[in-house]
């Protein structure tokens, strides 16, 4: 990593609030560099705080581009942080409008040329894409990583029409955390505690709405900008990473926009920046990378950015299983478009007499986490106890040259049930011949969702059926002497949510099943692909003080061998206690468990727990956030449960709890 602390440009930063057309006014931070001409803005918009949670990552990025000609501005959502207002669900349609008036002040400040980009990752990535899809006029390009276009079946709610229970709840009791924080009184002033208590009363846990929509309704195709990709006026630079779940939009984006104004870029990398180093690597200098993209849409300048490939990609050389990797062998390949007429699709016929699928409910333990952040226990381990409680079909690599696959490989399943619902879960894994099996990429389908995410569709009892879906796209070099192992599942839990029945699982006939692998034949050029090394501002200079407590497990999972049980213990370890520069003492600890009996899909249980501290001593200020928040099912339907404490020291100021029973119409 290379610190600069020199650049083109000296810089300022000051806190300003931006006006609604309602009178709530968003708190922003602007960089801007030192001089007399007028420069593009930079807009990154998300509600995750940036007087503390981001303020370490946003040091890292605004100020450099700053440094280099642009004003780089961090704005908090409506509800969050230090803007006014009350939170809202996610991307609805006042976040939205907010962010289009944004926009456009900016557009209109004297020291602003009038264009304007947006960047962001996750909830920023995802609301640059949603607002270019509105098409503000200033609005003429965006770098949006790690995001979607499609709410419903690629983010954290549903998967193949299935609950995403690790996400679906994790997200909500996270979300009714974040948005119980109080405003900052060094920034929000004496108001501070009138505007918390007035957002807490508002309060509404998401997950009562999430799990209110079970199928690709209106709600979901709101802020999908798969709806409309016509819809996109300003020029995309789409970002993933292979072990981020939302890899597959990048993909998408790159088939369906124009060619002259889309690019993408899919590294080995989690749910992060690409230049933050945090595995997997190698990292690469991004924010180099994103300078040549707005240079070139935001100033005119010709920096070579759009004569590179439509699509850049990492294929990863085959590799032992390890919950962390430091970096990850591999190389960059290029395609100049997509589908490529490179990569070519391969049909592996599965062989066999019918076999009956009944995984014990609690395969998928080995899954990892959904959303790997770089820690040492988020990816999955080795697979072999997960393929034992599947039926699996293997494919041996000969001498000679490997098997390379880019992109989403698919599985047809030939099907029978006995019940009506169900699930299937299709992972692909590299075997080593020593026998350890490595996960590459795996997808899911609710089986009632066979025909379309729109509805749900029993299963015709005692009937085949033949059901294809994707698995989530990967590059991947499978080794002369490994095998290509397909293992299919009727449980994943706590990935996918069970339904009453699905114990019974199904009976799938190899002999109408088949792997499509997108093999791709390797090209000449693949190897003038390079980037910078990693390039950041001078960083915050957060203290971690040291503690006396035992470090707790990431990741733990328990058996109870007389009760045929199993429990998940996480921590997601988001960020731990830390004291910032301007004497913030922030505080924050969680933990989500995840239990199932490996024969009852109606024993499954979710449970999280918060607990936030923000003090500042100098002011004699001390808030504190506490939050619980359960799932469970029965045969009808989900059971939710959730919990606020709020204190000011030692004064309870809010305390409120939820119960619901939302019936279980598909998922």
């Amino acid at each position: 990593m290379i610190i600069r602390t020199d650049f083109p440009y000296g810089t300022t930063r000051e806190d300003v609030r931006i006006p609604m057309a309602d009178g709530v006014e968003l708190y922003a931070r602007i960089w801007r560099p030192v001089t007399e001409e007028p420069v593009p803005a930079l807009l990154e918009y998300l509600p995750y705080r940036l007087t503390d949670w981001t303020a370490p990552r946003d040091r890292q990025r605004h100020p450099w581009y700053a440094g280099h000609g642009y004003a780089s501005v961090r704005v908090d959502v409506r509800g969050h942080g230090c803007s006014g207002g009350r939170p809202g669900d996610e991307y609805d349609a006042r976040e939205l409008a907010d962010g289009v008036a944004v926009v456009e002040w900016l557009a209109a400040q004297p020291w602003c040329t009038g264009s304007v980009g947006m960047f962001g990752i996750s909830w920023g990535g995802f609301n640059s894409l949603q607002i270019a899809a509105l098409a503000p006029e200033p609005l003429k390009a965006v770098v949006t990583v790690c995001s979607t276009d499609d709410r419903y079946d690629n983010d954290v709610h549903y998967m193949g029409g299935s609950v995403l229970a690790v996400d679906m709840h994790a997200w909500a009791a996270a979300m009714l955390a974040f948005a119980s924080r109080p405003p900052d009184p060094l920034f929000a002033g004496d108001g501070w505690r009138r505007q918390w208590l007035d957002r807490l009363e508002s309060l509404e846990p998401l997950v009562h709405t999430w799990l209110s929509h079970q199928t690709r309704d209106g709600y979901w195709r709101h802020g999908s900008v798969c709806e409309d990709y016509g819809a996109i006026g300003a020029a995309v630079l789409a970002v993933g990473g292979w072990h981020d779940p939302y890899r597959d939009t990048v993909l998408r984006l790159v088939e369906h926009l124009p060619a002259d104004r889309v690019r993408g870029l899919i590294g080995p990398w989690s749910h992060q920046y690409p230049d933050r180093g945090l595995p997997p690597g190698p990292a690469i200098g991004f924010l180099q990378e994103t300078l040549r993209w707005w240079d070139h849409w935001l100033k005119g300048a010709d920096t070579g950015v759009m004569r590179e490939p439509l699509l850049r990609a990492w294929i990863s050389d085959s590799h032992p299983p390890a919950t962390v990797y430091e970096e990850l062998p591999g190389r960059w390949v290029g395609e100049k478009a997509w589908p490529s007429a490179s990569v070519v699709p391969v049909p592996y016929g599965l062989q066999g007499a019918p076999v009956l699928v009944a995984s014990p409910q609690h395969t998928g333990v080995d899954a990892g986490r959904f959303f790997p952040f770089g820690n040492e226990a988020d990816l999955p381990p080795d697979q072999r106890e997960e393929d034992a409680k599947s039926a699996c079909f293997e494919f041996p690599v000969g001498e000679g040259e490997p098997v390379e696959v880019l992109g989403r490989p698919s599985v047809t399943l030939r099907l029978r049930l006995d019940v009506p619902y169900g699930q299937a879960v299709a992972r692909l894994c590299d075997v080593a011949p020593d026998g350890s099996s490595t996960l590459v990429t795996r997808g899911a389908l609710n089986l009632s969702a066979r025909r379309g995410r729109e509805q749900a569709v029993p299963w015709p009892v005692g009937a085949y059926e033949d059901v294809t879906f994707e698995l989530n796209g990967i590059g991947h070099s499978f080794p002369p002497g490994h095998r290509i192992r397909l293992a299919v599942s009727s449980a994943y839990w706590p990935w996918i949510w069970p339904r009453a029945g699905s114990e019974a699982g199904w009976t799938l006939d190899p002999a109408g099943s088949t792997l499509t692998l997108p093999v791709r034949t390797p090209s000449p050029g693949d190897d003038g692909i390079v980037f910078d090394e990693p390039e950041q501002a001078e960083p915050l200079g957060v203290v971690f003080p040291a503690t006396l407590d035992e470090p707790r497990p990431e990741r733990l999972v328990v058996r109870d061998v007389a009760r045929g049980t199993w429990r998940l213990e996480v921590d997601p370890r988001y960020g731990g206690t830390r004291v910032y520069p301007d004497g913030l003492e922030f505080s924050e600890d969680a933990r989500e468990v995840y239990e199932i009996q490996e024969a009852d899909p109606l024993s499954a249980r979710t449970r999280s727990e918060w607990k936030i501290r923000l003090h500042r001593p100098e002011l004699g200020w001390d808030a504190r956030v506490e939050t619980r928040s359960e799932i469970s099912c029965d045969e009808g339907g989900f059971l939710t449960s959730d919990e606020v404490v709020c204190r000011e020291g030692d004064e309870v100021v809010f305390h409120r709890t939820w119960q619901r029973r939302l019936p279980r119409a598909a998922g």
